[in-house]
């Protein structure tokens, strides 16, 4: 059995998918501000990907972008062999990307949940199956991390979201089987955030009203999520785990 080499973040290369933009972005500028070098994937967001590569590049680490769909499996495995190529390899990657439709079952329809699947849960499977399969062919001394970003809303049942909320139930389940079929070569985690940010052109007092109630009076942002990734990625003995960035929200439910 392959003994697992510590993961510390300096020097160590990460494909953040949706990383252009939002808390992919956050995520990405976190692992770079630790030493990591990043690949930022997208899909729509080619001019945020390339702004968010150069500001990556002035913290002295390296950056490259890479462009792909997650709506089907063999494209996933392309982007990840393309992220390997272009970064000599890979030791971490973070899941971040997502789709979500607000709609209960009555209002779903086999495409929206099909198309939440995919993007939220089948995405995320297969990129982590070509990088542990990329992994295991860099020698016995290969170790890497995966982090899942969920959802604080897996903690409950939650009306209003079905296609969303049951790929986001999904890939944590998801996050603890892989944590032993990849042991001990791979931790593999996840991140719950709860509320924040507001949709994309509402201002931020919208994210604060959609947060709801929590125990902690504190607002949570995209640079908690991040520090929260940082955290479980350094974190040698931690895998199997989902950490909420939620304000103490999920022990309400």
């Amino acid at each position: 059995m392959c003994k697992r080499t510590s993961m510390k973040l300096e020097t160590r290369t990460a494909l953040v998918t949706g990383g252009a933009v939002r808390i992919g972005k956050a995520i990405g500028e976190a692992l770079a501000g630790a030493g990591c070098n990043i690949v930022v994937h997208f899909d729509r967001s080619g001019d945020e990907a390339a702004d968010t590569a150069e500001e990556i590049r002035a913290k002295g680490v390296e950056a490259h972008v890479v462009k792909g769909s997650l709506a089907e499996s063999a494209e996933c495995e392309r982007i990840m062999n393309e992220a390997w190529e272009l970064a000599g390899g890979l030791d971490v990657l973070i899941n971040n990307a997502a789709v979500f439709h607000k709609e209960s079952l009555a209002e779903s329809t086999d495409e929206s949940l099909l198309q939440d699947l995919q993007v939220n849960l089948l995405a995320p499977i297969a990129l982590t199956r070509a990088f542990a399969s990329r992994l295991e062919g860099g020698g016995d001394g290969a170790s890497g991390a995966v982090v899942n970003i969920v959802d604080r809303r897996i903690s409950s049942n939650e009306p209003g979201c079905m296609p969303y909320l049951l790929s986001k139930k999904a890939l944590a389940e998801f996050t603890r089987n892989a944590a032993l079929e990849l042991a001990p070569r791979i931790t593999v985690n996840a991140v719950g955030p709860g509320a924040i940010l507001a949709p994309s052109g509402e201002d931020e007092s919208v994210a604060r009203e959609l947060a709801g109630e929590a125990p902690l009076d504190y607002f949570c942002g995209p640079g908690d999520v991040a520090r929260a990734v940082v955290f479980l990625l350094e974190s040698d003995g931690v895998t199997g785990q989902t950490l909420f960035v939620d304000s103490g929200q999920h022990l309400m439910t």
